[in-house]
């Protein structure tokens, strides 16, 4: 017997997998742009002649120890923080969750912080591009991961318990929450010495070039793990953007899944917080452009949002380095600047619909 297939859903479906399939050449297209830019311009045949080991000794040197590891940083990262946004703006039923936005961040800074003040994970090198840098990334992100962790939980409770509670007085806790670890931070700024103070206030700026290979090989496996497990949810997830109650009457352990998805959500923003420093918004502003596109089916905003994400924060990377060259403005920055403006009309957009 032939299946019936509705002429609507396939051109549905060929509109979300053409969106998708469009993000990643441009993702490609803008890594290659990315790892060509910079004081040494390397052109596309030099590019990708280094790429495969061939070309001259000083384009390979670049390439794989400067360019490659910061392009491929823009990418996990911006891949992790983007779909993790999604999956906090569904478990939490608030379209303005994400990682910035919930204190995730902060709090992930604050423990940043304690790892290189109280347990010396860093110090300002001597020589180098990057003359601050992590020397224990994994007490640094432990603490980070600890005290997002701490931060997530806290906005898991109030959401539970509260349950009248609308998005903006989530996103208030949230506020409040930061404001409570960045007076932590500034605290433990205050008692600590030259060199560690430098560390973490280079930190918080926000820098995607001081990660190396072991700390991407990390990176890598966190968020493809993550990006597995949402995939493994996304019905779960379709189900609770109906109401936990429709989620329920369809066999969804709401509560578990919930917890499960911010947990995983936080190691992966936390982790990825921890390499980088602050990069704010990007969990915000990724899965709403997408949902443009896709709408709400997680089947496709997962991997677009993970798409988007990692373009968004490629494009951020590339505009501060060129913005006013040869000097590098910190990436946090400009995605502050970006993601501010789309804060702000999601904000006000609400609150005009519930008028």
């Amino acid at each position: 017997m032939k299946e019936f297939r509705h002429p609507g859903l396939d051109r549905l479906r060929k509109k979300k997998l053409l969106c998708l399939a469009l993000t990643l050449a441009l993702l490609v297209a803008f890594a290659l742009v990315s790892a060509g830019t910079g004081s040494i311009r390397l052109s596309p045949g030099e590019l990708l002649s280094a790429l495969f080991g061939g070309g001259e000794a000083a384009a390979r040197t670049v390439l794989f120890e400067i360019r490659l590891p910061r392009t491929l940083a823009a990418i996990l990262v911006g891949a992790a923080l983007g779909m993790s946004g999604a999956v906090m703006q569904c478990v939490l039923a608030n379209p303005l969750a994400s990682a910035s936005t919930l204190g995730v961040s902060q709090g992930a800074a604050f423990g940043a912080a304690v790892g290189i003040i109280v347990f010396g994970g860093g110090a300002v090198g001597s020589g180098g591009d990057y003359a601050v840098q992590i020397d224990n990334p994994y007490i640094v992100t432990l603490c980070a991961f600890v005290f997002g962790s701490a931060s997530t939980a806290v906005i898991v409770a109030i959401s539970r318990l509260r349950r009248d509670l609308g998005p903006g007085a989530l996103v208030l806790a949230g506020v409040a929450l930061s404001s409570l670890f960045t007076g932590g931070s500034t605290l433990l700024q205050y008692f600590a010495d030259d060199t560690k103070l430098g560390a973490v206030v280079f930190w918080t700026f926000g820098d995607l070039g001081g990660t190396n290979w072991g700390e991407l090989a990390l990176l890598a496996a966190v968020t493809a793990a993550s990006f597995a497990y949402f995939m493994l949810r996304r019905w779960d997830y379709n189900a609770l953007g109906a109401g936990s109650d429709t989620a329920s009457s369809l066999g969804v352990n709401v509560r578990a899944v919930t917890l499960a998805g911010m947990a995983v959500c936080t190691a992966a923003s936390a982790l990825a917080v921890s390499f980088v420093g602050i990069i704010s918004f990007i969990g915000l502003v990724a899965p709403h452009a997408m949902r443009r596109f896709v709408g709400d089916d997680y089947r496709w905003l997962l991997p677009c949002s993970a798409a988007g994400g990692a373009l968004l924060l490629l494009l951020a990377d590339l505009v501060s380095r060129v913005l006013i060259a040869p000097v590098i403005l910190p990436v946090g920055a400009i995605t502050s600047f970006l993601g501010a403006p789309v804060f702000l009309y999601l904000l006000l957009k609400g609150g005009a619909a519930r008028a």
